[in-house]
């Protein structure tokens, strides 16, 4: 297990990560270029070794109901990997490091909260955006609220229905 200090020095190492002291000895680190409202990556890293990172578009994590994970005893290798693929899924609107590179994919399974969220667009160009903020799906277009789900799977028959599909970097 890595030491509190140990994980500070790793996250200083992150130049694009800014260091938030909060109350009671906790530090939190804040991605300000996300493309999401989601700016913290690493929430509450206490002197005692808890600590969490934000991984809630990511595959394969076990995260808590906010989307992040618990980093208490993880190693150096194991905490640079989650940190580098969470700052990667809000600089990306949520599409995974390992989400294929085709073309004309579309999302099928829509009931997966771990799922992207990100534009989406439509044949004529235009494009709606899927959020998940406080526990619900939301989709705008522009800064104007267009719809809101309890699920994912809602949100994107939805947005299917209406003729869109997950844009594609």
């Amino acid at each position: 297990m890595l030491t509190f200090e140990q994980k500070l020095k790793i996250l200083d190492s992150y130049p694009e990560l800014e260091r938030k002291n909060v109350s009671l000895g906790r530090v939190n680190y804040q991605y300000e270029q996300s493309v999401h409202d989601k700016k913290t990556v690493a929430y509450h890293l206490h002197p005692n070794g808890n600590g969490f990172i934000y991984a809630g578009m990511l595959q394969d994590y076990d995260v808590d109901d906010k989307g992040y994970v618990n980093i208490r005893d993880y190693t150096e290798e194991d905490l640079r990997s989650l940190l580098d693929k969470s700052i990667q899924s809000l600089s990306t609107g949520g599409k995974p490091l390992d989400a294929p590179e085709a073309e004309g994919i579309v999302l099928t399974d829509f009931s997966r909260i771990d799922s992207p969220g990100g534009i989406w667009t439509d044949a004529d160009g235009g494009t709606l955006t899927l959020k998940y903020e406080n526990d619900l799906w939301y989709i705008y277009s522009g800064i104007q609220l267009e719809m809101v789900f309890e699920t994912r799977e809602e949100a994107g028959e939805y947005l299917t229905e209406e003729g869109f599909k997950p844009l594609k970097k």
